[in-house]
């Protein structure tokens, strides 16, 4: 009696992709590029060192949907990051894997043409050919690191990359953090719960060996040496925000007690802002407030924004996609964001001088 087929009951095929050698050789990194990497790269990690006094702001689209739109967007951040130098580093937010608690529109790169036909392959030439365009700019890029299978395609063209509220439990998450070759931001969990984040860090910190892709897209066992540039994303939680002084306090003293960097990062959407994008200012300005009365921990901030503001669903009809807006959460308009951003620059130009570089805050 022959054996019962035990393999593949539920999959409907298997499609080999490009490797990400051969991605790279279609859309090949350039100098220019290169240059705004590794320049963004090390202004983050003096920023996480305390040797640079100001903050970063990873600020841009929910996601990208729109390769058009989404340069349009980069070009006025790029114009309005030189206006904000002196406190800010500006970053752009690329996102284009969208993590769901249940079912949805999953990213640019899982399924570009947002018409269910999942053409992964172009997703990914498409993010590759985005983020290069940015970088040529000179405009530095931050994305979250979903699938643990894109990086080998994409990561050499970021500069900071955050693990989501959904997956900084996962194992699978903290291993690849250990790898990248940027810092990494580690949001608290869906439920407000600080400890998932900081158990992320110190697993991200260390050593780790496990399964994954190389280069030319073979199975191969990846070793990493840690990363060290790991830190925590408050972003709310189980129906409250933690961006006020005492959470902050309380986070610092947690961060402390397990001998890490006192490196927060305020998401200012999501749980924080109750997901109503035009509350964003708001944790903003206390943030700002916090920075005035001379809280060193608070490094960075995030922010949603996109040219025009709120969202859409995504129509049967593409045609009937309104230009500028987000088909995921919620955005602030660019008027607002620019607005935002060059008073909370203003506002906290004294507090950044103040901030005298320090070797360390553990």
């Amino acid at each position: 009696m022959p054996h019962q087929t035990t393999y593949g009951i539920n999959l409907v095929s298997t499609d080999v992709l490009i490797s990400p050698n051969e991605l790279k050789r279609q859309v090949p990194m350039t100098d220019r590029a290169a240059e705004t990497v590794v320049a963004g790269r090390k202004t983050v990690r003096d920023i996480l060192d305390h040797h640079d006094p100001r903050i970063f702001v990873v600020v841009g689209p929910c996601s990208i949907h729109d390769e058009k739109a989404g340069v349009d967007y980069a070009m006025r951040l790029r114009e309005l990051a030189d206006k904000v130098s002196d406190t800010m580093f500006i970053i752009m937010r690329v996102y284009f894997e969208k993590p769901r608690t249940t079912i949805g529109w999953k990213g640019y790169i899982n399924d570009p043409y947002m018409d269910d036909s999942f053409k992964i392959q172009d997703g990914l030439m498409l993010a590759r050919r985005f983020l290069l365009k940015c970088a040529e700019m000179g405009l530095p890029a931050g994305t979250e690191a979903l699938d643990p299978i894109t990086p080998p395609y994409l990561s050499e063209l970021i500069t900071w990359s955050a693990i989501g509220a959904r997956t900084t439990e996962s194992q699978t998450h903290r291993e690849m953090s250990s790898g990248l070759s940027m810092p990494v931001g580690f949001k608290n969990g869906t439920d407000g719960s600080i400890q998932v984040a900081i158990d992320a860090m110190k697993s991200a910190l260390s050593s780790h060996n496990f399964l994954g892709i190389n280069q030319e897209g073979q199975t191969a066992l990846i070793r990493t040496r840690g990363n060290r540039y790991g830190h925590i994303v408050l972003r709310g939680g189980s129906g409250r925000p933690n961006y006020d002084s005492v959470s902050v306090r309380l986070c610092e003293q947690a961060l402390a007690k397990e001998n890490l960097p006192r490196n927060i990062v305020v998401d200012c959407s999501h749980a924080n802002s109750f997901k109503d994008h035009m509350l964003q200012p708001l944790v903003v300005d206390d943030v700002a407030n916090q920075i005035n009365y001379g809280t060193k921990s608070i490094v960075g901030l995030m922010l949603e924004s996109n040219l025009y503001e709120g969202n859409q669903s995504i129509p049967k009809d593409l045609s009937q996609l309104r230009y500028g807006v987000s088909v995921t959460d919620k955005c602030m308009s660019w008027e607002m964001t620019e607005r935002l951003l060059l008073e909370t620059s203003d506002k906290i130009r004294e507090a950044i001088k103040r901030r005298l570089p320090e070797p360390s805050l553990v």
